[in-house]
């Protein structure tokens, strides 16, 4: 009687706990292992069909894991050195023609990004020229830097400032600045979209000596999906809205992994202002094939 009553605990636990059975269990520990969250959500859903009784220890299982996984990813985030989580790339893309026509088009442009526990920091810059016949056609430059305090898993605030030249757009330089509320509507390993909006503040000099200072409404999208293993599309969109002249702004890219860091990608952007100087269009496209490189 007396080993009955000290085995008792343990038969209890066996019917609290099931065994899992064999084949979802190997496959648990095969997505466990690959580091995969998708996997692990897959095999976690289905198991709930294929054996209900072992449902709740497969649940168990993978909440462990998961929360072991952030754990680790925190500790070394507090760990890293400075230049540890500095990531970003390099894209450069470009043409030359010879013969009937004479033509050059040169793009480049650099993202750096860091992230750490709190706080994320974005750098990008950008440079657009192109020449046809000895005579200039495009030449454009970008410079902007955003900080975000990431004060939720998914909400942050963020700061922003950019500048810009576009003389064939009407102005030699504008300076914006922002802040505001985003949140990160889609965060997982296949998918990703941000979306940010506040006031914003812009200064603009024209190419008619004319100068206009304005506030603004900023919006902008950052999506971002893995629609296989080495393709990908991304979408950045922005929106400066105010009375005297709104600005659009978006990129479309698909990227295609050539080999190791090296990727190619092929976009299509354009750039709406609402109320242009005189003799110059509202709407500018161009479209790009060039090579990326991450680092």
């Amino acid at each position: 009687m007396r080993a009955l009553l000290l085995a008792l605990p343990l038969l209890l636990a066996n019917a609290e706990d099931p065994t899992i059975p064999p084949t979802i269990k190997s496959m648990l520990d095969a997505a466990m292992q690959s580091g995969s969250e998708s996997d692990v959500a897959t095999i976690v859903k289905y198991a709930k069909t294929a054996d209900p009784a072992s449902a709740d220890q497969v649940m168990k299982i993978a909440a462990a894991w998961r929360s072991d996984r952030q754990q680790t990813a925190q500790r070394k985030l507090r760990e890293a050195d400075f230049l540890d989580l500095v990531k970003g790339h390099a894209e450069l893309g470009g043409y030359i023609s010879t013969g009937n026509t004479e033509n050059i088009g040169l793009s480049a442009a650099i993202e750096i990004k860091r992230e750490a526990i709190e706080w994320r920091h974005k750098l990008r810059f950008q440079a657009d020229y192109q020449e046809s016949l000895g005579v200039t056609t495009r030449e454009r430059y970008l410079a902007a830097y955003e900080p975000n305090w990431k004060f939720d898993d998914r909400a942050y605030l963020y700061g922003a400032a950019q500048f810009e030249s576009d003389r064939f757009s009407g102005f030699t330089d504008r300076f914006s600045i922002s802040t505001g509320a985003g949140y990160s509507a889609i965060k997982s390993q296949a998918m990703k979209l941000d979306l940010e909006l506040g006031p914003a503040f812009r200064h603009t000099n024209f190419i008619d000596q004319t100068v206009e200072s304005n506030v603004a409404a900023r919006g902008s999208l950052d999506f971002g999906w893995k629609l296989m293993r080495g393709l990908s599309v991304t979408q950045n969109a922005s929106a400066y809205v105010e009375k005297a002249n709104s600005t659009v702004s978006t990129k479309s890219a698909l990227l295609a992994k050539l080999i190791g860091p090296l990727s190619a990608q092929f976009s299509y952007s354009m750039q709406y202002e609402s109320t242009p100087p005189i003799g110059r269009k509202t709407t500018d496209t161009i479209s790009r094939a060039g090579l990326v490189i991450d680092f």
